[in-house]
């Protein structure tokens, strides 16, 4: 009897910090330019490194896009990055009040539904790793972003090594 295949990591993608930083000073910021996109759009854009895309693809997980930008990030982002549309997470639109934990939290882990999973995020804190931990029963790597940089060198490295021991071979 063979046992089913086993299923990539996932990567819940934030956007607003990750792949478009801010925060800084608007000359700190590179500017990229993306044919095709509304020159009147967000004025952000043109800090979206193109490059995160093949980034991205080149992980070995599955992208969802976990981020207030919703499947707006489909629409917009994803095309400027050379990514097909993503599953987007869905998650409530108040907080709860009652807790410290981000309003995604509880959407990653139950989205997650036990496959190991990175979180890339500028807002997460020791409560969502704490609640990460006792209630997800796979491996989880929360991974802060500094969103005044970005994803960086430093953050694919991490993140690649962290997925690089969990996913399945493909031969």
């Amino acid at each position: 009897m063979t046992s089913p295949p086993k299923r990539r990591p996932l990567l819940f993608l934030d956007v607003d910090g990750p792949l478009l930083p801010f925060g800084g000073e608007p000359e700190e910021y590179p500017r990229f330019r993306h044919p095709g996109a509304d020159p009147g759009g967000n004025p952000l854009l043109s800090r979206l490194d193109p490059r995160h895309g093949a980034r991205l693809a080149g992980l070995g997980c599955d992208l969802v896009w976990a981020t207030t930008w919703m499947d707006d990030a489909n629409d917009c982002l994803a095309p400027l990055l050379g990514l097909p549309r993503l599953p987007v997470l869905d998650w409530p639109d108040a907080p709860d009040r009652n807790t410290a934990l981000h309003a995604k939290t509880r959407a990653v882990v139950a989205h997650a539904a036990g496959r190991p999973f990175v979180w890339a995020d500028d807002e997460i804190t020791p409560a969502d790793r704490a609640w990460v931990t006792s209630h997800h029963p796979g491996a989880a790597h929360l991974h802060r972003v500094d969103p005044r940089r970005g994803l960086t060198d430093g953050d694919y490295a991490t993140i690649a090594a962290w997925l690089d021991d969990r996913s399945p071979r493909e031969r």
